[in-house]
């Protein structure tokens, strides 16, 4: 039973909200007390908002609101802080909803919400104050080319025992001291901007696998978990799995005191105090699949896209494709991005499938989020569905991940298309075309950039194999289905496998463009799939695609870091030179030049700006022959012999040569 009051209710016809808040939809808590609420329902005949004393309440307070055309508005002469509230929808057209009318959805513009680990919860939003003391730490001004950024899950981080980390998994335990992950980990290797996967409310669990009673049958996530969080289902909260008070058990509410709010924003400013900005993976392609999402109740024929046949599209493979064109949708994720950067300090955004979201859109988010922050950093994968186009979104000003650059390097499978770094050429590249990926890819030598700055290189992101795993595919020391019996053995580099990686290393750091790394990659982590209680056919095995697992597959393990410590030292070295030495972040076109070299899969490059530190990049792919430049007149110092870190006063002149499967780097 629900229960109607009039109490402390005061409708009106027409409500504009204004204070320092950026947005003026969702709660408000005005100075005189009072508290409002606001929510634009096109489609409602009626709305009632249903206030809760404890979020676990089955029912609550009803309130009817007032409707001010599309605008659904309702002020309560109180203070509300600490209580909880949802919306029950009737549309004009009840046939057309998604879910039942009395169903109780969650505001869009929750700011804090308490979910229930469930994968159809009646999740209900906190009302909260939010106020937080920044102390003065504002957004990072590091140059776009200057940024070196590390990939990486915020749970992954800390979650394994190695890690030594007391509060594991959590925004808290990210920056705990005395640990071996987290911002420890950061500082350690000289990184400058983290990229966190997906970190606003997402739908953490899906359908019951193989439970035929549901509409669908779950037959491809045994652990009917979503881990990776691109499953996204409110745009301005936190997301609360990640608080300090967090419990994943089936059924347990999560979020509830709004921890995540303070130890979200705490997280951000430890990072900035370390000189390392935050970039958040925004999903808003699409919404989350099973869930009771608001969206899907308040407008779902004009809010999500359709097909020529009335039914509605999956280009994301996640299906609830949003309409990005409807101007309700638009403002909402452009409300979004403005909202994070002013609320949580955020200084940039990498948007998942940037091609699913439309040019106009596109071109807003970038005037909006520049007017706030001119040196916001915004990049995305510039594909989606079946369309990719890093040209279009250089021409309006984005960067993008540079997925040229990743497939002349490393290639595009491990088991038969691979690239340089192997020896080979990717059937897209050849001697002459790989030398634009060095250099930024400029669309003056045939790449798709109109700014280097706009070329985000990367060998590995947390899709398809780690890096470390495709290398191992790739050389035959494992087969893409061969069970891994001893994990630890497995992840200790050989020696071939080391200078590959050296080899790719050298390749990236001194590269032109901003540089993308992904957690583990340092140390070729790879993620074998553990056995646990779930039913996985694939236990053993190294996984591609490991979206599903909140497990010791994806949590990093900090052991073997340790046992590729080499390999750790070499990207340390690197990550400090290219911090040290603009040739390697700031050369023009004009400032490269490519040295002949006697062999087809060698290649060298002089990079020369005038008034710096001149530098000479040799790299030999070729398995089994030396490899042979002549170096610029001059004496050189070594920096970096034949895969060894050097850095002492040894200089060469003239003819080098280079060992097969090998990387020199010279400076003077």
């Amino acid at each position: 039973m629900i229960f109607f009051s009039t109490v402390y209710l005061i409708i009106f016809i027409s409500y504009m909200w204004s204070d320092d808040s950026l947005i003026d939809k969702g709660v408000q808590i005005s100075s005189d007390g009072h508290t409002h609420f606001s929510l634009l329902a096109p489609a409602a005949r009626e709305v009632n908002l249903i206030l809760f004393s404890d979020f676990t309440n089955r029912d609550g307070m009803s309130y009817s609101m007032h409707n001010n055309g599309n605008n659904f508005s309702l002020e309560i002469e109180k203070d509300l802080v600490g209580m909880y509230y949802g919306y029950q929808i009737i549309n004009k057209d009840v046939n057309t909803q998604e879910f039942p009318p009395y169903t109780i959805i969650a505001d869009p513009y929750s700011r804090a919400l308490a979910t229930q680990n469930h994968y159809a919860p009646v999740n209900k939003t906190l009302i909260i104050n939010d106020n937080f003391d920044w102390e003065g730490v504002d957004w990072l001004q590091i140059p776009h080319r200057d940024l070196i950024i590390y990939e990486i899950h915020l749970k992954d981080m800390t979650a394994h025992p190695s890690s030594n980390c007391k509060t594991k998994g959590a925004y808290a335990g990210f920056h705990d001291k005395d640990q071996k992950g987290g911002i420890q980990h950061i500082r350690d290797m000289g990184y400058n901007a983290v990229e966190f996967l997906p970190l606003f409310e997402f739908g953490n669990v899906e359908l019951p696998f193989g439970d035929t009673t549901q509409a669908v049958t779950n037959t491809w996530n045994p652990y009917a978990t979503n881990h990776w969080g691109y499953m996204p289902s409110f745009f301005f909260a936190p997301e609360g799995n990640y608080a300090s008070d967090a419990d994943l058990s089936s059924g347990v509410w999560n979020g509830t005191k709004g921890l995540q709010i303070k130890e979200f924003k705490e997280l951000v400013k430890a990072l900035h105090q370390e000189g390392i900005a935050v970039i958040m993976d925004v999903v808003y392609n699409h919404v989350s699949q099973y869930d009771n999402n608001p969206l899907k109740q308040i407008q779902k024929k004009e809010y999500f896209r359709q097909n020529n046949e009335g039914t509605y599209s999956s280009e994301s493979g996640c299906g609830n494709d949003l309409e990005t064109e409807n101007e309700d949708i638009r403002q909402m994720i452009i409300e979004s991005v403005l909202f994070w950067m002013r609320e949580y300090h955020i200084d940039g955004f990498r948007f998942d499938l940037g091609k699913l979201i439309d040019w106009q859109t596109i071109e807003i988010i970038r005037e909006k989020a520049q007017e706030l922050n001119p040196g916001v950093f915004l990049t995305c994968e510039p594909w989606g569905g079946d369309g990719y186009d890093p040209n279009g979104f250089s021409d309006r000003g984005w960067s993008s991940w540079n997925d040229q650059f990743r497939n002349a390097l490393k290639g595009w499978h491990p088991d038969g298309d691979i690239g340089f770094i192997f020896g080979n050429w990717h059937h897209d590249f050849d001697l002459e075309k790989i030398k634009r990926v060095f250099a930024g890819s400029p669309r003056a030598l045939g790449g798709q950039y109109t700014d280097i700055a706009h070329s985000v290189n990367y060998l590995e992101s947390h899709d398809d194999h780690t890096l470390g795993d495709f290398i191992r595919i790739a050389t035959g020391k494992v087969g893409k289905d061969e069970i891994i019996s001893d994990i630890n053995t497995h992840a200790q580099l050989s020696e071939k496998e080391i200078a590959i990686h050296k080899l790719s290393a050298m390749a990236l750091l001194t590269s032109q463009g901003a540089v993308m790394i992904a957690q583990g990659q340092e140390w070729g982590r790879s993620k074998v799939i553990i056995d646990t209680e779930f039913p996985d056919e694939n236990v053993g095995k190294i996984d591609h695609n490991s979206y599903d697992k909140d497990n010791e597959t994806n949590w990093l393990n900090w052991n073997h870091k340790d046992l590729n410590a080499e390999l750790v030292d070499f990207y340390r070295h690197l990550i400090k030179l290219r911090k040290d030495h603009p040739a390697f972040r700031r050369a023009s076109i004009e400032d490269i030049t490519f040295i002949g070299s006697s062999t087809s899969h060698s290649i060298a490059f002089h990079i020369h700006i005038p008034g710096e530190k001149q530098a000479v990049v040799f790299l030999n792919s070729d398995p089994e022959n030396y490899a042979e430049i002549k170096l610029p007149k001059g004496k050189w110092e070594v920096i970096i012999k034949k895969n060894h870190i050097i850095y002492s006063s040894v200089f060469d002149k003239g003819n080098v040569s280079l060992n097969p499967v090998s990387c020199s780097l010279y400076m003077q």
